[in-house]
């Protein structure tokens, strides 16, 4: 069984729709096995979504670890002059990230692979960062990520993460602070997750 971390997923790419709620909006987006999440807008993404203030109407926004597209398309669509990169390691998930935004006529959104955004873009600044993080990735691996992406935020920009409570959320809200030297606050915590704040 492949993880939605892998680069290319080995199960078929039997694609459905489903009928979603992004920011109160309705919406039928598609989604399949072998990535993130797969048959439903996950509860961690859904308290980030319905919790967070929009992001800026301009500049550049990342969606980190953007799975089927639901946080990319909810950046899109809340700020349609922006620049919306969607990032994954997982094909299958940049694939479906980029056919839903054409679905729903959003042409700000771009998807990468993190290494070909970084090598085609390695002065990147971020004006507001949103992710999901994939926890069960392992510390080392979370922690690499993190120090990648958090430090592109640009002056007076901030990053949202929403974090389980017993997959350690408050642990890592002390890591932020202690390792890479951020600001970081606990923005709320709904039905078991927080949402940590970074600036």
């Amino acid at each position: 069984m492949s993880h939605y971390f892998s680069t290319t997923p080995s199960g078929p790419d039997r694609r459905r729709e489903i009928d979603v709620a992004i920011r109160g909006r309705q919406v039928r987006l598609e989604t399949a096995a072998g990535v993130f999440s797969g048959d439903r807008l996950d509860p961690g993404t859904t308290v980030l979504l319905d919790t967070v203030d929009d992001p800026p109407a301009t500049g550049v926004l990342l969606d980190l670890g953007c799975g089927w597209g639901p946080i990319a398309i909810a950046m899109a669509l809340a700020s349609p002059g922006a620049r919306v990169l969607a990032v994954d390691v997982n094909s299958r998930a940049l694939a479906l990230t980029a056919d839903n935004a054409a679905r729903l006529g959003l042409t700000n959104v771009e998807t990468y692979l993190p290494e070909e955004l970084l090598a085609t873009e390695p002065d990147l600044r971020v004006d507001e960062l949103w992710s999901n993080p994939p926890i069960r990735i392992g510390k080392a691996a979370l922690h690499e990520i993190l120090q990648t992406w958090l430090p592109r935020l640009a002056p007076g920009a901030r990053a949202q993460l929403v974090v389980q409570r017993n997959l350690g959320s408050d642990s890592l809200q002390r890591w932020i602070a202690a390792e890479l030297d951020r600001d970081v606050t606990r923005l709320t915590s709904v039905n078991g997750f927080r949402i940590l704040t970074v600036r």
